[in-house]
């Protein structure tokens, strides 16, 4: 009990100090993940609909991105970004440059980024692809633009039908946001290692880690769930 009391205290203790914001571990890897799925999702959009293109020249990049991107480890990517980078010397010799990467905060920030855009925009694309056709055909009969079509009709209908497996991309995301203590981020892993090693009880600390990530898994899932029935329901069979 006693112990359980101490990594409680320790736990309510472990608030550390990241570009003037006073953040506890949990708080530190929900900004992450909110950061890191915001520009993702921003990116994502026009690289999906880059990535569906029938010119090569537009497509193949994109393609190149995802592909090096997904092919890859999460946390290679993330020290290629916070050490193999700021190594460089053209890097530190531009002001901007040595100072964003000098950040363990901006390298991690960068690399989730990247990471789930890259995942994103496949998971968009996908669902570009599979736009009725139907629904092009008359959209084109009312004289619609290109712009217009993907405006109010092909990107609506594709990021509609892309919730599940963009919901499962989100709790990927969430979990990966662990390695980010490899970049001096003090997020909850980082906390729990604290606290592990002020108390030496692993089991405890690290427990309640998992527990407070599950409990965000829980209500990333009820949420999507949420929005799934609001945005999906066109797509639930009718009851007669």
């Amino acid at each position: 009990m006693n112990e359980i009391i101490a990594i409680v205290q320790e736990y309510g203790q472990a608030y550390l100090w990241s570009d003037g914001y006073r953040l506890s571990g949990l708080a530190m890897t929900l900004w992450l993940l909110l950061l890191s799925i915001v520009i993702g999702f921003v990116m994502s959009v026009p690289l999906a609909v880059a990535r569906v293109s029938s010119n090569r020249l537009i497509s193949g990049p994109v393609w190149l991105y995802t592909y090096v991107f997904r092919g890859t480890p999460l946390y290679i990517q993330l020290l290629i970004i916070y050490s193999g980078i700021y190594s460089l010397e053209a890097v530190r010799a531009q002001p901007l440059l040595d100072a964003f990467f000098r950040e363990g905060f901006n390298c991690t920030l960068l690399a989730f980024a990247l990471n789930t855009c890259a995942y994103t925009t496949e998971v968009f694309a996908g669902m570009i692809r599979e736009t009725p056709h139907g629904e092009i055909e008359a959209a084109r009969a009312y004289g619609m633009s290109r712009f217009t079509l993907y405006r109010r009709i092909i990107l609506p209908s594709a990021l509609r039908r892309a919730l599940p497996s963009y919901s499962n991309e989100v709790i990927l995301m969430l979990h990966s946001t662990s390695i980010a203590f490899t970049a001096t981020v003090p997020d909850l892993l980082k906390v729990a290692r604290d606290v592990n090693s002020a108390t030496y009880a692993s089991f405890e600390a690290f427990g309640l880690a998992a527990v407070l990530y599950a409990s965000v898994v829980f209500a990333l899932v009820w949420l999507f769930r949420r929005c799934e029935r609001r945005w999906l329901a066109f797509l639930q069979p009718r009851a007669h």
